[in-house]
This record gives structure tokens, C-alpha cells and sequence, in this order.
């Protein structure tokens, strides 16, 4: 796929910034789906977390009815649900209902991680065995979602909805499970950098036409800071970094404000913690990041990027979304 057409897509995580609280994050994060709507970007997901203070995207489907009825183009999803933490039928009612309401826009990611911590996911009545049946739990959701007659309980709304299903994941064996299927594939190269050309490869080596997807269709997710300079890119980008901290350190994940230097917060142990797992993160101006994802797209070969942008300031993350377009322009003329 060439630069030109090359679809760009936004994940959110409905990150409150310090300071602030839920409510005033997710009108904000409606404004951000406009905005993003009236660029024209691909589509924009909503992950599944559970008891991550600073966080607000728990209630994954109802963010996702929210921002569908303030946009109109969108393309509005999951990246993901966790499958094992929800019985597929429920998956299915409440997918088929969004679908119905907003038809063609809706996109259905599944992934098998808990989304949280072993004491939380035994709150959520989560069965550990289920992870190990993701793959028949998919298959009963395309079942319920379909329109095909076996036996079996009927999705009331969910079937014949025809909403299309991706395979999320940040390792080998989702890769290989999408391929298998010929569902499209989305890897997590946002907090699991190291297995991102392995994975995409394996995808498409090993990718099986179905009905679903006769050629495969990968997503690489990741980091992005993307400012008018270069410098104000390196210095909002400092929010994140804290924030990774935070989360290696297990405190809460509230976006703080940037600072000027990293050297006063973090040893150099926590450094290196932190590059690693932002070891995709292009930041800079529209030229930089152009120049660094035209590099990027040579070794992780995709059909879509898909971006995080935690930026604390909402007018400078709006700034962001403006500015895509002209990577997207750039790209194209390389």
C-alpha cells in the first residue's frame, strides 16, 4: 500500500490528565473523536482496562456508543475487548446493538489478556481456562454474528450484523491465530515494541483466505508525539515517559504535565525501562515523524498505523490530530 493511501488511526485508552477528572476527560475525548472524524482519519478503538486509576475506558462499549453518536464517518471500535472477561453472547447483543445503530461503523477487536491484575480479573469472574479457548470463543462470536443456520443460541441484535472482527495481540500466537482464521490483524507495538516484525511477518506468511478477508490487512499500533517542532515534540513527550514510569512502579496512570528534564525524575536502570517499551514511539514535527515512519514501514511491514498520543495538554493533543495530514502529505511524496 502505498504512502498516499495509507490509512492512519488513533487507539485511546481515555487517559485522565492530571488535574483533571472523568467527566472532563471523556467530553474531551468526545471533542478528540470529532476532530478526528473531520480530518478524516480511519478509525479510532477504545482498550479494555480494568482498576487502572487514571484510566476511564473500562465501560469499552458504552465509550464506543458515545463516540459513534458525536461522529458521523469514524470508524468506532474495540482494540479491544478482552474476550475471556465476557461471555461471547453478551459480546455479540451488545456489538450487534451498536451496529445496528451506526451501521458500517463499528469494529470489533478481541484480545485474550485480563486488561488488569490477577486480584481484579478474579472480580470480573474472570476463568483463566478461557484464555486457552480464545480461539473456539472467537469462532462462537463469528457464529453469533453471522448469518449462517447451525444450532445454537441466537445473538438478538448481533446476528447478521456482519460487523467485522480483528485479532489483537502483542505476541506470536495471536498472529498466528489471525492468520489461520483470515481475520485482520492488529499488533500492539505501543507497549511491546520487541515482537512487532516477527509477529506481522508471521501474520502474513502464514495468513489463510476466508470470508471475511481474502488478502491480509495488518494495523501497527504505536506511540506518536507530534508537535509543530522538534523540540516541543521531545518536551511533550516527557509526559509519557513519566507515565511508563508510573506504571513500572505500579502508581496510578494519570498523564502528568512534561517537564524539562527526565535526568531529575528517572535513574538510568528506569531510563532504559522506559526506552525500551517506547521503542516505537516516533516523535517530532510533521517532517520528522514522516522521515521516521517511512523507515518504520521498510522493517514492520502493515496495511494501517494506528497511534497513541498521550499529550497532557488537550489543545496541544487537538494540535496533534491537525498536524497528521501533513505527515500523511510528506509520506506521500517520498
Amino acid at each position: 500500500m502505498s504512502a498516499a493511501t495509507l490509512p492512519l488511526s488513533l487507539l485511546e485508552l481515555a487517559s485522565v490528565p492530571t488535574g483533571s477528572d472523568i467527566r472532563h476527560t471523556l467530553l474531551e475525548l468526545r471533542r478528540y473523536a470529532q476532530a478526528a472524524d473531520q480530518l478524516g482519519l480511519t478509525r479510532l478503538w477504545l482498550a479494555e482496562h480494568h482498576n487502572m486509576e487514571g484510566i476511564a475506558s473500562s465501560a469499552t462499549s458504552v465509550l464506543i456508543a458515545d463516540l459513534a453518536a458525536h461522529t458521523e464517518r469514524l470508524r468506532i471500535g474495540s482494540g479491544g475487548i478482552m474476550l475471556p472477561n465476557h461471555p461471547p453472547l453478551v459480546v455479540a447483543e451488545q456489538f450487534g446493538t451498536l451496529a445496528a445503530l451506526h451501521p458500517g461503523r463499528i469494529d470489533l477487536g478481541l484480545g485474550r489478556a485480563p486488561g488488569t491484575d490477577p486480584v481484579t480479573s478474579r472480580a470480573l469472574h474472570r476463568d483463566e481456562r478461557r484464555a486457552e479457548r480464545f480461539p473456539q470463543e472467537v469462532a462462537e462470536l463469528q457464529r453469533l454474528l453471522g448469518n449462517g443456520d447451525e444450532p445454537g443460541v441466537r445473538a438478538y441484535p448481533g446476528r447478521n450484523s456482519d460487523i467485522p472482527i480483528w485479532i489483537l495481540g502483542s505476541s506470536l500466537f495471536s498472529a498466528q491465530l489471525a492468520a489461520q482464521r483470515g481475520l485482520p490483524y492488529a499488533f500492539a507495538g505501543h507497549f511491546a515494541p520487541a515482537l512487532a516484525a516477527e509477529a506481522l511477518a508471521l501474520y502474513r506468511r502464514q495468513f489463510q483466505p476466508s470470508a471475511a478477508l481474502a488478502e491480509p490487512y495488518a494495523i501497527l499500533c504505536l506511540p506518536l508525539i507530534l508537535a509543530d517542532t522538534d523540540d516541543e515534540a521531545r518536551y511533550l513527550g516527557t509526559s509519557s515517559q513519566q507515565r511508563i514510569l508510573s506504571l513500572l512502579y505500579g502508581k496510578p496512570l494519570y498523564i502528568p504535565p512534561p517537564v524539562d528534564d527526565m535526568d531529575k525524575i528517572w535513574d538510568a536502570p528506569s531510563r532504559m525501562q522506559v526506552q525500551n517499551f517506547l521503542a516505537l514511539s516516533v516523535a517530532g514535527s510533521p517532517q520528522t515523524v514522516a522521515f521516521k515512519l517511512q523507515q518504520l514501514r521498510q522493517r514492520y511491514v502493515c496495511d494501517e498505523l494506528m497511534f497513541t498520543n498521550d499529550i497532557y495538554d488537550r489543545e496541544k493533543r487537538l494540535r496533534a490530530l491537525e498536524l497528521l495530514p501533513q505527515v500523511q502529505a510528506l509520506m506521500a511524496d517520498k
